[in-house]
């Protein structure tokens, strides 16, 4: 375990400056769930739902942290380490796990799935 304060963007390239950074972040996030909600309603199989339901429960918990506290708190380190080598993952919490894992199940779900375009 490793506490961390997130305090820039996704790629810790864009620093948000002050509270208008922060409240422009949250507006673009607000925007992509409300987006996300849409297709949600329309999804058309289970996966997708479910898939859909993660990102948006990431995205929301990591916007809740950023109005809550200026910042997102990542608290997991994965790391591995041997003799002579080591490696060092990002930080990230469990809203981020959301996210990537619906990300993996709409991946799967359109390359994949029963409803996927299958070649002639």
């Amino acid at each position: 375990m490793h506490l961390g304060a997130h305090v820039a963007g996704v790629d810790d390239q864009h620093p948000q400056v002050g509270p208008l950074g922060q409240w422009a972040l949250v507006g673009v996030k607000t925007v992509a769930v409300m987006l996300l909600w849409i297709w949600l309603a329309r999804a058309g199989s289970r996966l997708t739902a479910l898939a859909l339901g993660l990102i948006i429960g990431g995205a929301v918990g990591n916007a809740v942290d950023r109005v809550a506290y200026g910042a997102v708190a990542d608290f997991v380190l994965f790391h591995v380490t041997t003799a002579g080598w080591s490696f060092r993952w990002y930080v990230f919490n469990l809203a981020d796990v959301g996210i990537v894992a619906g990300v993996i199940g709409l991946l799967y779900d359109s390359l994949l799935g029963t409803d996927a375009a299958k070649a002639p």
